[in-house]
């Protein structure tokens, strides 16, 4: 008989997506490729939750044992759901509240990221009584990020100060925090970071780097979603040296953060310097997200990069 405190297949699942937060309909495909390839898999028993206010109820109710998690941005990334499933004893996928909460607020993963040594792009932090002050620091152009938002969301980029109140006006309608960086020009990419147990040994590894060329001056929202104006490559273009190192910076990233199971880790490449952008704790999981297309690459099926995702939730 299979151990009912370890997963399998009659464990009881819940795939939780959408949520409340401005990344909502993409989470909720995410969940729905998840909840589809679960059940191909062979669980027997897998919820699809569209998560709201009563959650805590909802979980407890049906007697949730383990929860795969498909929420991005805002209560879903951020610790905040990982602390009701910490609170409720339910095993989750992913990471916990401590990285979540760091990594998804761009600030606090630059100053973690700074005492790793890893390579940052010049950048000050701000909320709407000090930007002009602190804007004087960088050079122009910019790009004005809130601190705790994904998907590119009320990022714009910056030419000259004539532009810039109207660029905080968007960003701080999304965070009171925001991060300002000198916008570079280089080759954007990102790498997955998976840890599994194979064959009864741990590891931990990189996925092929996936490298983005845009039609836009950056990849924000409306490259990330809208087909035809960002050209994927992969596996990207970097020699092997520079390949290598990109994905060592990675799993450092990852490890420093106090990531767990799963993260992918965004970079801009100038002149052969890999400067980490940020980590996402929670990677998309749709037809067209990075993470899965990455894992392709190098033989892992959506199903089984589903699963490894899953068994995250018993990595310790």
């Amino acid at each position: 008989m299979e151990d009912s405190k370890k997963l399998n297949k009659n464990s009881k699942i819940a795939v939780l997506c959408g949520g409340l937060s401005n990344e909502r309909e993409v989470s909720l495909r995410s969940g729905k490729n998840v909840f589809k390839a679960l059940i191909e898999l062979g669980y027997k028993d897998v919820t699809l939750i569209d998560v709201d206010r009563n959650i805590s109820e909802i979980l407890s109710e049906t007697k949730i044992e383990y929860a795969i998690n498909m929420l991005h941005g805002r209560y879903g990334e951020d610790g905040c759901i990982q602390g009701v499933l910490e609170f409720l004893g339910i095993k989750y996928s992913g990471c916990k509240v401590k990285a979540s909460a760091v990594c998804m607020d761009k600030i606090s993963t630059k100053r973690m990221l700074k005492s790793l040594d890893i390579p940052l792009i010049k950048s000050v932090n701000v909320n709407k009584d000090n930007y002009r002050e602190e804007v004087k620091k960088l050079n122009f152009p910019i790009i004005i990020k809130p601190a705790n938002e994904g998907s590119s969301i009320g990022m714009t980029k910056v030419n000259g100060l004539d532009e810039l109140d109207n660029a905080m006006e968007i960003a701080l309608k999304c965070d009171s925090e925001i991060l300002i960086e000198e916008y570079l020009e280089g080759q954007s990419a990102t790498v997955g970071v998976l840890e599994r147990k194979n064959n009864g040994k741990y590891e931990i590894f990189a996925t092929p780097i996936l490298e983005f060329r845009t039609k836009t001056d950056w990849y924000d929202y409306e490259a990330k979603y809208t087909k035809g104006l960002t050209e994927f490559i992969l596996p990207a273009s970097f020699n092997p040296e520079l390949t290598k190192k990109i994905q060592e910076l990675a799993i450092i990233a990852h490890k420093g953060c106090s990531c767990r199971g799963v993260s992918r880790v965004d970079f801009l490449v100038v002149n052969n310097i890999p400067y980490i952008l940020e980590i996402n704790t929670n990677p998309g999981m749709t037809d067209t997200s990075d993470l899965p297309a990455q894992s392709n690459a190098m033989g892992i099926s959506y199903n089984e990069l589903v699963d490894i995702i899953l068994h995250t939730a018993d990595l310790d």
